[in-house]
């Protein structure tokens, strides 16, 4: 966006177009709340008077002795005791006033009815009484009066109310003014009567409605006619009311009858009039009181201590009294008195630091009883021009509300509150809108005095960061400088003042001051990098990034939502700053080099804690690459392209910075361990060195996260080729990380290989142990060695690299353990130490769950190794055992007939302690002999034979030429059932071909397990046994490995013996060309 056009308001002190009512734009003179000395002399006059001729009794809390308020006045207009004799003097010889009373007569209520309609046509007689006092003292202490008005004071002097007809609770409300000499000797008397008419009898015997009714028409037959009845009187003294007295009188009866005659409703006001100081005789009445309450108000507040603006509108006792006395006296309405209140307190407002809350009283009063006619002239135009200066003060202040009303003060916002609804209920009043009603809308003149005082505000800063030399550095940092402050005031506007001028006015003034001043910001932004050119040094380059990051904070702190059509002048400036990408980028792998060169040089290479295990340069690793994935999302480009290629530079310098690291702390732990003879001290460098790289890995994997490469790849996807995004950052970062996977491997393998040579020789040792030592003894070495070493290595490796170096000294340990095994098989101790080695071993790299899971110890090297010790630690029968069990396995396993079966049937008799065999017959027998047939014969042996060794072998009848032969033969064998129920123990049913001219050749061989012979296990007798068929099978070609294991032990000859009877077997087999597929 182009800004090189001004915009309209962005000229130095250039305002915008004015609303209706330009004059509340010019600067505001506040007018001056000093009294010229005559001006004050005179009000001096008029307040004195008013003290000397006070009247009635005080009001509570006003101030009663005269000497009190004579020195309020003293100390309030600033005079010298000489000056205020000489003014005092003075006015004592002025001529008195002329007293009076005013007596507004309101009300009735209760009287007595004298008519025969039981009501009465009331009026009120009243007077002042002189010379004569009223006894008692006090309003309270009256005896009944007997004489009346009418007796009593002229008539020239008596007034009269109208008279209100057929009523017991009557309203006149009417005001007398009533002279009077001598308050001391003056008492007010008031007498109510029912006017009495002549009316004819007929006439009232018509309004008769009781018997009361008709004794009041006899009463009235026996008075003259016309004579009215008197109601009651209120007699006071003069002495005992106060200044303004409001209340209910009772009505006193002249005799004893009828005490209750109901109550009156009266008003007094004890006033002058023809007061003799020249104020009075000049000025009108409410002008005086204004300039008196002026005068007293700015003392009021110059003399708070608290400061003016923690005054709380509350005068003094002695204002207070000195105010309602002159009031009082000059017969001040409410109305102008609160006119006269306005006008002093707006005037004042706008010379006095004090709350613009003073000021809703007055305007709430005058809103209240406004009536337009009953104001002169020159009246309207003196509250006219109240209003509107005070408003042109008000937006003054509004525009200068930043200074005005600075946050530093506490009280700040409560005051801008106040005067913004002081303004508002002022522009409400009935009063402003007859009198001013060509003035615009409050919000709108608010509204524009925001917007001129914010683009003043904005300049007056900008030549306050005005630098004193000239160069683009020191232009870039006092731009840094205003921008700061621009943010710091939208952030003052967001949280503080908007939510003041919308809910005072509905006025948004944090959106409009964003505009106006994100406008101001760019115009000077673009000046600024438009002037620095191209290429950027780095310096410049640093000063621009900080400018790029607050305008890019600037620009978030805008409101949300903004119209969608409007153009932001900061829209895009991120292309004013695309020159200086490279030096930012270049500069932020300088700076990261820098500081990982310096953590490595000041590393120590040890533990940082017990729980720490990697060195100081890690830690300043990984706050150096958090501060290069801070720096990238502080630029967070927005141009979606430009932004993968600044990603991809990034995640580049900081997978070759990882690698660096990898140099350096490898040639650093070499620097420091030169020279040393301690290997332990180099172990633990190593340790720590590894543990470093683990935890730079870690740092790596995290970088998709930090760069957000997620939200990356949303962004540039339809831009990029498929696959382009995983080719390079993910590639990259792959790459680093198999690199560190590398070096770290490396680290580990240079730790094994250390311990593997002690593993070695333990294992070595264990094998040539002298026979006399179990081999839970033989292996306490070896345990011990890798108890020690291995817990050195779990406490200064982290746990990864733990794993990883269990992993390959447990590879190692198997490959030891198998060359051993290997070496040893005819040896059943030594691989019994090797089976109990195996077993501790794999305890041991499990650590209960710290070390190895069972599925990285189990693995096909351990399970094979695991057979070959089982297998080469047991004994030769233990072995014999075991070579019919897997024979069993392979009966059970066997389905095909291809070699013949056999059936047979087998039962236990617990009882006789006798197997019983019935052999019942075979079938399917291969033709062995050269005629095609076979001569068949069933040999039957009970095995192992170490467990029945007094059984010996049975044979059936040989059946000539036969390949089904039915035998139908039975055999019992006297034997216990204890070893019947031993793992391989078997009836081996071997089928012969019989030879009469050389050996029998083997037809196959059959093994029934006796552990599942009916009547083993119970010792009830067998029912019928069942018949089963077991398919034929030969001896495994290839040799089995326990009978390689049994050949082995050359000195054991039962071994040899069974060895020889399986390799006879065996060979017979292998004589015929079909064999099974087993």
């Amino acid at each position: 966006m182009d800004l090189s056009l001004s915009r309209p308001g962005d000229e130095q002190g250039g305002p915008r177009a004015r609303p209706q009512g330009g004059l509340l734009w010019e600067q505001i003179e506040p007018p001056s709340h000093h009294f010229s000395p005559e001006e004050r002399d005179l009000l001096y006059e008029e307040a004195l008077y008013t003290v000397l001729h006070r009247l009635g009794q005080p009001e509570p809390n006003h101030v009663t002795k005269a000497s009190e308020l004579l020195g309020y006045l003293q100390e309030a207009f600033q005079l010298q005791p000489e000056e205020h004799q000489q003014m005092l003097q003075r006015v004592r010889e002025l001529e008195r006033p002329v007293f009076c009373l005013k007596a507004t007569v309101k009300q009735a209520k209760g009287i007595l009815g004298k008519d025969v309609s039981g009501f009465s046509d009331p009026y009120c007689l009243l007077g002042i009484e002189q010379g004569v006092g009223v006894p008692g003292g006090s309003p309270g202490s009256r005896r009944r009066q007997k004489a009346v008005v009418r007796h009593t004071i002229p008539e020239e002097q008596t007034h009269r109310t109208q008279v209100v007809n057929q009523t017991l609770n009557p309203v006149w409300d009417e005001t007398f003014i009533l002279e009077f000499e001598d308050i001391t000797n003056a008492s007010f008397r008031l007498d109510m009567w029912d006017l009495d008419t002549v009316e004819s009898v007929r006439q009232k015997l018509g309004e008769l409605t009781d018997l009361h009714g008709l004794r009041r028409i006899f009463k009235e037959a026996r008075k003259d006619k016309g004579q009215d009845d008197f109601l009651g009187n209120v007699v006071l003294r003069l002495q005992d009311l106060h200044c303004r007295e409001d209340q209910w009188y009772p009505l006193e009866p002249c005799t004893e009858t009828y005490p209750d005659r109901g109550q009156c409703h009266l008003q007094f006001q004890l006033i002058h009039k023809r007061r003799a100081t020249a104020a009075s005789r000049s000025q009108p009445s409410y002008t005086v009181h204004r300039h008196l309450l002026q005068q007293l108000v700015s003392h009021e507040v110059t003399q708070h201590q608290a400061g003016s603006t923690s005054w709380d509108g509350s005068l003094s006792p002695q204002a207070t009294t000195i105010l309602f006395l002159h009031a009082t006296q000059k017969d001040l309405s409410d109305f102008h008195q609160s006119m006269a209140q306005w006008l002093a307190y707006s005037r004042l407002y706008q010379s006095l630091e004090f709350p613009s809350s003073c000021l809703l009283h007055p305007i709430t009063s005058m809103e209240y009883q406004w009536i337009q006619g009953r104001l002169k002239a020159e009246q309207l135009e003196e509250l006219a021009t109240s209003f509107t200066s005070l408003l042109a003060y008000g937006l003054s202040l509004i525009r200068r509300f930043r200074s005005v009303f600075p946050l530093s003060v506490s009280d700040s916002p409560s005051r801008l509150q106040s005067l913004l609804r002081v303004l508002v209920q002022m522009c409400k009043m009935k009063a402003f809108g007859e009198l001013c009603s060509d003035s615009a809308p409050l919000p709108q003149l608010v509204m524009e005095a925001l917007r001129t005082g914010t683009v003043e505000w904005f300049h007056l800063k900008q030549q306050h960061h005005q630098p004193m030399v000239q160069g683009m550095l020191v232009a870039g940092k006092a731009l840094l400088n205003l921008v700061q402050d621009v943010m710091g005031d939208l952030h003052q506007c967001q949280r503080t003042w908007n939510k003041i001028f919308q809910n005072v006015l509905k006025i948004d003034l944090f959106s409009m001051a964003f505009l106006e001043l994100q406008w101001l910001v760019a115009k000077r932004a673009q000046d600024h990098t438009s002037a620095v050119g191209s290429p950027v040094s780095p310096e410049m380059g640093e000063s621009l990034f900080q400018l790029y990051i607050s305008l890019k904070e600037l620009c978030r702190l805008g409101p949300v939502p903004l119209d969608r059509d409007r153009v932001l002048a900061l829209d895009s400036f991120h292309r004013w700053f695309q020159p200086a990408i490279p030096s930012w980028l270049q500069k932020t792998y300088s700076v990261a080099l820098e500081r990982v060169q310096r953590a490595v040089q000041m590393d120590k290479l040890v533990p940082l804690g017990e729980l720490t295990k990697h060195s100081t340069s890690a830690v300043d690793l990984s706050t150096c690459f958090a501060q290069i994935s801070h720096t990238a999302r502080q630029l967070d480009w927005p141009d979606p392209e430009e932004a993968f290629m600044i990603t991809v530079k990034f995640v580049e310098d900081t997978c070759r910075l990882a690698l660096v690291y990898c140099s350096l702390i490898k040639a650093r732990a070499r620097e420091l361990s030169a020279g040393q003879k301690d290997q332990g001290q180099a172990a633990n460098m190593l340790c720590v060195v590894v543990n470093d790289m683990e935890q730079l890995r870690l740092v790596i994997g995290k970088l998709p996260a930090q760069l957000a490469w997620e939200a990356l790849e949303q962004r540039v996807g339809a831009l990029l080729e498929h696959g382009q995004l995983q080719n390079t950052l993910h590639a990259q970062l792959q790459g680093a990380l198999a690199g560190l996977g590398h070096e770290i491997c490396t680290g580990v393998r240079t730790l094994a290989e250390q311990l593997e040579v002690g593993i070695a020789k333990h294992i070595q040792r264990l094998v040539g142990v002298k026979e006399s030592v179990l081999p839970e003894d033989a292996i306490l070495p070896l345990m011990k060695f890798l108890e020690v070493e291995l817990c050195y290595m779990n406490t200064n490796l982290v746990q990864e690299n733990f794993n990883s170096l269990l992993t390959l000294l447990w590879t190692h340990t198997l490959t030891v353990l198998a060359e051993a095994s290997a070496s040893q098989r005819s040896s059943s101790l030594a691989s019994s130490r090797l089976k109990v080695a195996l077993q501790n071993l794999e305890i041991c790299f499990h650590a209960e769950g710290c070390g190895l899971p069972p599925e990285a110890l189990h693995t096909a090297t351990f399970q094979a190794l695991q057979r070959d010790l089982e297998l080469q630690a047991a004994s030769s029968r233990e072995l014999i055992q075991k070579y019919f069990c897997s024979r069993i396995q392979q009966q059970v396993e066997t389905t095909s007939e291809e070699l013949g079966a056999v059936t047979v049937k087998a039962s236990y008799r617990a009882s006789e302690q006798k197997l019983h065999v019935e052999l019942l017959s075979a079938s399917g027998l291969r033709p062995l002999d050269s005629n095609g047939s076979s001569d068949p014969f069933v040999q039957l042996t009970l095995e192992p034979r170490h467990e029945f060794p007094e059984l010996a072998p049975r044979e059936t009848q040989k059946h000539k030429k036969d390949l089904h032969p039915l035998f139908d033969e039975t055999f019992e064998f006297l034997v216990p059932a204890e070893p019947c129920q031993k793992d391989g123990s078997c009836l081996l049913l071997t089928v012969l071909d019989h030879d009469t001219l050389g050996a029998d050749d083997l037809e196959g061989e059959a093994f029934l397990p006796l552990r599942g012979v009916p009547g083993l296990t119970s010792s009830e007798e067998p029912s019928e046994a069942p018949q089963m068929r077991l398919p034929l099978t030969y001896p495994a070609p290839n040799g089995d490995p326990i009978l390689q294991l049994l050949e082995s032990r050359k000195g054991d000859r039962e071994a040899q013996a069974f060895v020889r009877l399986r390799r006879q077997r065996a060979k017979q087999a292998s004589q015929h060309a079909l064999r099974p597929g087993q």
